[in-house]
């Protein structure tokens, strides 16, 4: 059962972070909810690639035992650079929007639109 638990607040946080998305009208928001997802897609993929009692792969004479799986870590990694990109890119968007409408509110630009 605790094994499980990574697995657990991955889809947690995925699923907060969904609803923050969904249900939230101002952009910050939004885009905090999408930073959500993110950090649940980090740990899904840092708990696929633990392995109990496994020996990191920079040795160069490792024992016979089970390695961690190295490929996770490189994604997790790249994934944690690919979304601080778009999360800037996301709040640059939300800044020009912001001065444009004067407001952050999805429902007031609507209404500003017509």
């Amino acid at each position: 059962m605790i094994e499980n638990a990574p697995f657990f607040c991955a889809g947690l946080l995925v699923v907060i972070g969904l609803v923050v998305i969904v249900t939230k009208k101002d952009l910050i928001k939004m885009v905090m909810g999408l930073a959500l997802v993110e950090a649940g897609v980090n740990l899904l993929l840092v708990a696929t690639g633990y392995l109990s009692g496994g020996v990191a792969p920079i040795f160069t004479n490792a024992p016979s035992t089970a390695m961690v799986m190295p490929t996770v870590q490189a994604m997790t990694l790249t994934n944690i650079v690919i979304g601080i990109a778009t999360t800037a890119l996301l709040l640059s968007f939300v800044m020009v929007i912001s001065r444009k409408y004067g407001t952050r509110d999805v429902t007031e630009m609507r209404r500003l639109k017509e």
